[in-house]
């Protein structure tokens, strides 16, 4: 059945802790991993598990971990994404420490993570990146990815979304179950580090960071990471969760530059240092207030949708706008830009009869007329996005998490 968690009974009491690694086909580091994660569970006196949640291995995974003392969960539905939001469905722990099964991380190393964990944090991120604290062994990671990848969308996920994080990617982390199941957090493939960091942010959750090791990975195979994709992946869906970097400056960028435009344009002919701006700017001025303004719509689409889905909270920007933001306000105001634009229109159908409807100056006839059709046009995307903003406010969807199979055969 779609969308639905089945767990037997075995082993449901409460634990402290879930170190929980997402696996297809680590049977080369596998076994390392869930014995460092036991050692390290013992060491610490931790009342805890290993959980590994297989996506589909066909390399014997599955009874390795099981010979080793982990629990195993299968998660049916393909993705990195998918794996990591079934596992943390079936995690029996109050606290869960996430991370690779190919033994870049070294599962020993989790007590800084487990002590933040306690004081109150609900997100703790480790950081490999230098700049962090951290450190990244000779051959651990492609120069593409440390020099690049990892450092450019780090740097976009602060500037996004004020992230308090160094190391936007980093898989190893640890948190608090209920505060990232409140999340509800929905992608399925790589992009899901992104999410859990970005919808941390913006609900409000305690985030901390602690400097980890990053260890050249005993994999054996080509990675499951593609550098030019996924890393297309996790820019995309930045900017779809960030639509005021994505629509609203834009936006109003253009708004601006084409009122201004208009303002000295719309009389005549405007000089600045010898060069002449007159029609052709005129009409370039007209583009981009109506590619502005349909910038700035999509915002405020994007957000009350994102809402109304619990994507992510309203922008504080709109919900202050939300007492004046009726279908009926719109209407009226798309009135008015559209009756204005058609007056316009009659000027100019003045202007053509007092030459008997002759050849107009083109100067004459065009300076009018982009004005007309200008206000006209926006007058008609307020009227159909006034239209569509009051339907996104009656949307409703639902999502449903992974198909998973819990599988606890008794360790051997």
């Amino acid at each position: 059945m779609n969308g639905v968690l089945m767990t037997t009974s075995i082993n449901q009491e409460k634990l402290e802790l879930t170190l929980l690694m997402p696996c297809l086909n680590e049977a080369n580091s596998l076994g390392l991993c869930v014995e460092k994660g036991m050692a390290a569970l013992k060491r610490l006196g931790i009342e805890g598990e290993v959980l590994v949640a297989d996506n589909g291995s066909t390399d014997g995974s599955q009874k390795i971990a099981r010979d080793r003392g982990a629990r195993v969960v299968s998660v049916l539905e393909k993705g990195y994404g998918n794996a990591l939001r079934g596992g943390i469905g079936n995690a029996h722990g109050k606290y869960i420490i996430m991370g690779d099964a190919d033994d870049s991380y070294d599962w020993n190393e989790i007590e800084p993570f487990v002590k933040k964990l306690r004081a109150g944090s609900d997100l703790v991120m480790g950081c490999r990146l230098p700049r962090g604290g951290g450190t990244i062994m000779p051959g651990a990671m492609p120069f593409l990815h440390r020099w690049l990848g990892n450092p450019v969308l780090s740097w976009i996920g602060r500037l996004f979304f004020n992230c308090p994080v160094t190391d936007f990617h980093c898989g190893l982390r640890g948190f608090s179950k209920a505060a990232i199941e409140g999340l509800q957090l929905r992608t399925t493939g790589m992009e899901f580090a992104s999410e859990m960091v970005i919808k941390s942010v913006m609900n409000g959750l305690r985030i901390d960071e602690t400097s980890i090791t990053l260890h050249p990975d005993k994999r054996g195979r080509a990675p499951h990471l593609h550098t030019w994709r996924d890393g297309w992946r996790h820019l995309r869906f930045m900017m779809l969760l960030s639509p005021k970097w994505l629509f609203l400056f834009p936006g109003l960028f253009f708004l601006l530059a084409g009122i201004v435009g208009f303002s000295f344009l719309v009389s005549g002919t405007y000089q600045i240092a010898g060069v002449s701006f007159s029609i052709n700017t005129l009409l370039v001025s007209a583009l981009s207030c109506l590619v502005g303004f349909q910038c700035v719509a999509f915002w405020a689409m994007c957000n009350t949708l994102a809402a109304r889905e619990k994507l992510f909270p309203v922008d504080p920007l709109l919900a202050a706008l939300f007492p004046y933001i009726r279908l009926e306000t719109g209407l009226i105001i798309s009135s008015v830009a559209i009756l204005g634009g058609l007056a316009l229109l009659l000027m100019g159908v003045y202007n053509w009869s007092q030459l008997n409807f002759g050849v107009l100056s083109f100067d004459k006839g065009v300076r009018v007329v982009i004005p007309a059709v200008t206000l006209i046009a926006l007058g008609l995307q307020g009227l159909f996005s006034s239209f569509m903003m009051s339907m996104l406010g009656m949307s409703s969807m639902s999502t449903h998490p992974p198909t998973t199979i819990s599988r606890e055969e008794p360790a051997s």
